[in-house]
C-alpha cells in the first residue's frame, strides 16, 4: 500500500476515517467520475487513499443505505444503477416533496434560513453566468436543500436530499452535454419567486411556485430522455 496520499485529492479529502472515504465516493458517484455498474474495489481504494479497508468497508455500507452502491453476494460491490423503469415514481415523490418541503420553509423559516437560501441562489447564478452546468447541478441541489433544512422537518429533508441527489445523477447523463448558459435563466427567475413567496410566508403562493417548477425539472428530464439521438450516415 502505498504511503503517499493521491496528489488529485483536494486536500480535505486527505486523511483517515469512514466519513472522509464516504464523502469522497458520494462525490464522485453523484459526479458520474463513478459511472452506474462500476465496480468499487476496496482494496484499490484502501491503495488510492492509502488507508486500511475497514473505512472503506464502512463508507460503502453507509452508501448502499443510500442507494447509491450495491452489495452484491459475492462480496463485491458496484455503483448502483439508476432506476430507469420507476422513474415516474420518483418523479412523483421529487414533485410532492418540492411542495411540501417549500411550504414548510413558509411557515417555519427563520432569518438566518433566508440568508443561506439567498447565498444558494447567488452559487446557483454565479455557476449559471460562469457556464459551468456541473456546478449548476450541485448548486441547485444544495438551494432546495437550504429550503427544506428550513422546514425543520427532519423526515422531508432527508427524503428530498436523497431524491435530489438521485436527480444530480440523472442531470449529469442527460442535461450536462447539452446545457447553454443564458440569463436570465428561468430557474433563477423561478428561484427568484420561490425566495420572495416563502418571505412573505405565502404557503399557498410557495405550493404553487413549486409545484410548476418541479412540473417544468421533469418536463426537461422526460424530453431529454426522449431526445432522438441517433446519425444518419449515408451508406
Amino acid at each position: 500500500m502505498s504511503d503517499t496520499p493521491d496528489p488529485a485529492l483536494p486536500e480535505r479529502r486527505r486523511g483517515s476515517g469512514a466519513r472522509m472515504v464516504y464523502e469522497l465516493l458520494r462525490d464522485e458517484i453523484l459526479d458520474m467520475v463513478l459511472p452506474p455498474g462500476a465496480p468499487i474495489d476496496e482494496i484499490q481504494q484502501a491503495e488510492r487513499l492509502s488507508i486500511s479497508r475497514t473505512p472503506i468497508r464502512e463508507a460503502l455500507v453507509r452508501l448502499a443505505g443510500e442507494g447509491l452502491v450495491t452489495m452484491l453476494p459475492n462480496r463485491s460491490t458496484v455503483v448502483s444503477t439508476i432506476d430507469f423503469a420507476n422513474l415516474n415514481a420518483f418523479f412523483d415523490a421529487l414533485t410532492l416533496m418540492y411542495r411540501v418541503t417549500t411550504r414548510g420553509a413558509a411557515e417555519c423559516h427563520t432569518p438566518a434560513d433566508m440568508d443561506r437560501i439567498r447565498a444558494r441562489q447567488r452559487d446557483f447564478a454565479a455557476a449559471v453566468s460562469a457556464g459551468d452546468a456541473a456546478r449548476m447541478i450541485v448548486c441547485n441541489r444544495d438551494f432546495h436543500a437550504a429550503i427544506a433544512e428550513a422546514g425543520r422537518n427532519p423526515y422531508y429533508t432527508q427524503l428530498f436530499t436523497r431524491l435530489l441527489d438521485e436527480g444530480r445523477r440523472i442531470l449529469r447523463l442527460y442535461y450536462y452535454p447539452s446545457f447553454e448558459a443564458r440569463l436570465p435563466h428561468p430557474y433563477i427567475q423561478e428561484h427568484d419567486a420561490i425566495i420572495a413567496a416563502v418571505e412573505a410566508r405565502d404557503v399557498a403562493l410557495c405550493d404553487r411556485l413549486a409545484r410548476g417548477h418541479a412540473d417544468q425539472i421533469v418536463r426537461q428530464i422526460q424530453d431529454m430522455i426522449a431526445h432522438d439521438r441517433r446519425q444518419h450516415p449515408d451508406l
